[in-house]
């Protein structure tokens, strides 16, 4: 088991603070185990074990708390007079309406607590307007390369980073024996049950709202996963994607191509990211990207023709300029593409990613859009080759395998 340092320093960061700490992230990407950590380091600092109430609504003896009053009652009867209590309320949004419980338990004096959840209308909709202000987001992903080094111990760089490309960063498939043989078992697993539950539970929502369409065609669902999971780092929209599923023979609207996508990126298996034009400061509407979640997932989405080095690594160094925290976009200089802004506070970093530099054409075409961009902010290409890497006129070539490991 490896100790993901980042998130449990941020939940440190946040403890006794009144403010509700939200996890949240893809199925199976570590916080439950996040939690049982944290806990496990409030009891070395001397917090007594009744003070700690941990309830994870997958496992089925808390199946009666499913009701939010149930869970209300559950926990105030347990809850310690003058001490501080430690609430920790794992998948949240199986619970229905867990909002009131949530709400109630806050304004309770002695009370800290920890939710998390697998489905971004966990923090849309009612809670965020009832909790406006009262809650942190930690956006949990799975294993960063240099996590998946620390987890593995022992190995070569680059054998490393090609097992970690190929199985991807979920942290069971990081520490299982021989993934080549069982890998595909386990995200099929996870897949099936993130589209199972998770499109369940966006249907129990969506049930008393008429203008909201349901998911009920789980192939055409997963067709639109594959078209998404093929399309990393390519600009796609509504339309293409409709138009898409119309060439294989299939008519359907743009608004339900949109609703299904929609219910790709609840649950946390693509992050959208926005373009930006770098000159004119504001972000573009049409054409934005999709990135996914894991590359285990999508070679496992993916026709093993169709899957790309160049596009896997973009995707790779867009989740961790995430983890990094980083607000990501896609930039517009000119007529030309930046793969990445990459934004915190007044820090603005530009990124350019190529699975190769060597050839002459490649390097010139790479450099091009970081040297129509007139301000000075730092500019990087990451590349895989070994030959490159230097400074070009104030541009930095770095490897990306060094690069994800600082």
């Amino acid at each position: 088991m490896i100790e993901r340092h980042e998130y449990l320093n941020e939940l440190q960061k946040w403890k006794n603070e009144k403010v509700i700490k939200v996890v949240t992230g893809l199925r199976r990407c570590g916080k439950s185990t996040l939690l049982s950590m944290f806990q496990e380091q409030l009891l070395k600092s001397g917090t007594a074990k009744e003070q700690i109430i941990s309830i994870n609504f997958e496992d089925l003896q808390y199946e009666t708390l499913k009701d939010y009053s149930a869970l209300y009652r559950h926990v105030t009867e347990r809850l310690c007079r003058d001490r501080m209590n430690y609430i920790f309320l794992d998948e949240i949004q199986m619970v229905q309406d867990f909002q009131k419980a949530v709400d109630s338990l806050y304004i309770r004096d002695n009370v800290d607590l920890y939710i998390t959840g697998s489905n971004a209308y966990l923090l849309s909709g009612e809670l965020a307007t009832l909790l406006s202000g009262r809650y942190v987001e930690i956006r949990m992903l799975p294993l960063s390369f240099r996590e998946y080094c620390e987890l593995k111990g022992s190995g070569e760089g680059d054998a490393l980073f090609s097992e970690y490309m190929r199985y991807g960063a979920l942290p069971y498939i990081a520490a299982m024996d021989d993934p080549a043989s069982k890998a595909d078992v386990y995200l099929e697993g996870i897949y099936n049950t993130i589209i199972v539950k998770d499109i369940e539970l966006r249907q129990q929502r969506r049930e008393n709202d008429p203008n909201k369409r349901k998911i009920t065609d789980m192939t055409l669902l997963r067709n639109i996963a594959r078209f998404l999971a093929e399309s990393v780092g390519s600009p796609v929209s509504v339309k293409s994607i409709s138009d898409y599923i119309t060439s294989t023979g299939r008519k359907i609207s743009q608004n339900t191509v949109n609703d299904y996508v929609e219910a790709l990126i609840e649950p946390y298996i693509f992050y959208p990211a926005e373009r930006f034009d770098i000159k004119g400061k504001q972000l573009l509407k049409q054409n934005h990207k999709l990135y996914i979640v894991d590359l285990g997932l999508r070679r496992h989405l993916v026709p093993k023709r169709n899957y790309d080095l160049g596009h896997s690594l973009e995707n790779l160094v867009y989740l961790e300029l995430l983890r990094r925290g980083f607000t990501v976009m896609i930039g517009k200089a000119g007529s030309a593409e930046v793969d990445f802004v990459a934004k915190k506070g007044d820090n603005i970093l530009y990124f350019q990613v190529a699975a190769s530099l060597i050839e002459e054409s490649t390097f010139v075409r790479e450099f091009a859009p970081l040297k129509a961009i007139a301000d000075n902010y730092p500019k990087t290409i990451l590349t895989l080759d070994h030959f490159t890497p230097g400074n070009y006129d104030g541009i930095t070539v770095a490897n990306a395998v060094d690069w994800l490991l600082e």
